[in-house]
């Protein structure tokens, strides 16, 4: 049944749907080099989303519509709301990169990435395993062909190449799974699936068996779409051959989303198998805090560096899933899922300044994405150097910036469950941080440290610098003062179990 409530909760993504239309056609007949109508549409499309999803999100109102298929709660609005200012940053810093690579020869980068964002929007919005899957092959398509914008980059093509096969695997898992999950409970409702199997026996359709097999299916798409071992073999390739600013389309707001839709489908549509997968969770996040870490320590190439960087990142995210059930008690779950999405929000913020300073570096015929191209940064802009070393300290977890809090909010989280295990993986986690920290702070050293090895003055856009500014001061900031966010992220989640 179609109501009110059903549009309300349909509203941000139908202006998305009807403004990236709407932009297709109206780029038809620009002319510019860097799409400045187009551009301008676009941000003003997804500032206007943006400031709808948080105003839903204020209200603290959980509503269902469309029978049931779609949810709009705050945690789902908020994530929504920093997904589609992480896409407006985003679009900011990538724009004079692209023009300079003729990547804007047409409007697909602008359109393209408000379908990836409506795509995201429907995966965290999705209370329904179609609905959640239809978001993501949405997102995933967009994602392809972003990935393969610069026609005549072999390179890019490749990375395309992998990406397409590689999730289209994943995809084929996550799929699998939801239709043996579907065969074992006779429901593909978000709702009707954990009722089903907290009922038991006496309520499931299928075996147990089946249900746990569908579960391991579900896990691996997810893993894949968090980038975690061992199904992270396309993070470092995807993250080094895309146009860089392709590379955070990717590795920024999707994150969110990822994120979303493994807190809908595990913990709530199978909290009755927590701990089935939280073994899984366990491994997966060992296993990526490792290889991870270790195989940064390697790296040259700063993007690959940052991509086994966020392998390592998502798998202390992971930790935080874990212990939201401790030996079938669930009065954890607000502290850890909260202390997870507070951790997923300043990760993607940090990403953002991050990856920022390497564009705004970059200039036609020269990408800047190598630790040695920084190297004396601070001695050609202070503003840059400072800037991309609070990001390394951030992603190092070292006070007083926004990342040290994160990572202290998810150990806290494993000790306040006071069981040996997870105690023992906290221990292991801050061993792992301790391995991290060499990688980020060379990248502080030959910025700061070493001989100027680049001589080009950097011209970037005074909107860029602005934004770069504000995003580099929220990581000091929301770091001195991490309260209001924290807060936000706990209340959100408390919000989905009354």
């Amino acid at each position: 049944m179609i109501d009110n409530i059903s549009w309300i909760t349909a509203y941000p993504e139908i202006l998305l749907l009807v403004m990236a239309c709407v932009i297709a056609l109206v780029d038809l007949g620009v002319k510019s080099p860097l799409r400045g109508v187009t551009h301008g549409l676009t941000m003003l499309t997804l500032g206007v989303v943006a400031v709808m999803q948080g105003y839903y999100a204020s209200t603290g109102e959980t509503h269902l519509g469309w029978g049931g298929m779609v949810i709009s709660d705050p945690m789902g609005n908020w994530l929504k709301c920093f997904a589609a200012i992480a896409m407006m940053v985003t679009l900011v810093y990538g724009r004079a990169y692209a023009g300079a690579r003729d990547m804007l020869r047409g409007g697909e980068m602008f359109t393209l990435s408000l379908f990836a964002l409506l795509g995201m929007f429907i995966m965290i919005s999705g209370h329904h395993f179609l609905i959640i899957y239809l978001g993501l092959e949405l997102f995933s398509l967009s994602s392809y062909a972003l990935v393969a914008l610069r026609r005549d980059d072999e390179r890019a093509t490749e990375a395309a190449m992998k990406y397409f096969v590689l999730g289209a695997l994943a995809s084929g898992f996550l799929l699998y799974g939801l239709s043996m999950v579907y065969g074992a409970t006779g429901s593909l409702n978000l709702a009707e699936v954990a009722q089903a199997i907290a009922g038991g026996a006496d309520t499931l359709k299928g075996s147990n068996q089946v249900l746990v097999l569908g579960l391991v299916f579900v896990v691996a798409g997810l893993a894949f779409k968090l980038g975690a071992v061992p199904f992270h073999m396309w993070v470092p390739d995807v993250y080094h051959g895309a146009p860089t600013a392709i590379t955070l389309m990717i590795g920024g707001a999707p994150k969110l989303a990822a994120f979303a839709m493994t807190i809908r489908l595990l913990t709530e549509g199978l909290q009755g198998m927590a701990v089935d997968w939280q073994q899984m969770l366990a491994v997966l996040a060992v296993l990526s805090l490792l290889v991870g870490n270790l195989a940064a320590v390697a790296q040259t190439n700063l993007k690959r560096m940052l991509a086994f960087s966020t392998i390592a990142q998502m798998g202390f995210m992971l930790l935080g899933l874990l212990a939201g059930v401790v030996q079938g008690d669930s009065g954890n779950m607000a502290n850890a899922y909260g202390s997870a999405m507070f951790y997923i929000v300043t990760y993607v913020l940090t990403t953002l300044a991050t990856f920022g300073v390497i564009l705004l570096l970059s200039r036609n015929g020269f990408e800047s994405e190598n630790i040695s191209d920084l190297a004396g940064l601070n001695q050609r802009s202070p503003l840059y150097a400072g800037v991309m070393a609070l990001c390394m300290f951030s992603l190092a977890g070292v006070p007083p910036v926004v990342g040290f809090y994160a990572k202290l909010s998810v150990l806290q989280a494993l000790l306040a469950s006071s069981d040996a295990f997870y105690i023992g993986l906290a221990v292991y986690a801050v061993m792992m941080s301790l391995v991290g920290a060499f990688y980020y702070l060379r990248v502080v050293k030959v910025m700061y440290f070493d001989a100027p090895t680049q001589t080009a003055a950097i011209t970037a856009g005074g909107d860029a610098r602005f934004v770069l500014t504000v995003n580099g001061a929220l990581v000091l900031l929301l770091g001195v003062m991490p309260g209001g966010l924290m807060t936000l992220c706990a209340q959100a989640v408390s919000s989905m179990f009354p």
